[in-house]
């Protein structure tokens, strides 16, 4: 397994979390961190799929949601 790869990790060995605004987690997203990304899923639906984000783009997207450019 490439360890900077986050599509090389199982996701049956992720910790999925979700937010604590999320009302018990029934209608939100939840993410993982991975070894050189994070995963993100549907709560109501994971298998449906889940989406893998390498490090340095979920950071790119974490600080333009956070300064409003996204």
């Amino acid at each position: 397994m490439n360890i900077g790869d986050p599509y090389a990790f199982d996701l049956g060995d992720a910790a999925w979390h979700t937010s604590s605004f999320s009302n018990g987690g029934e209608h939100c997203v939840e993410v993982a961190g991975l070894p050189g990304g994070m995963a993100v899923r549907d709560s109501k639906d994971p298998a449906k799929g889940t989406l893998r984000c390498p490090a340095l783009q979920w950071g790119a997207f974490c600080r333009a949601v956070n300064d409003g450019t996204l």
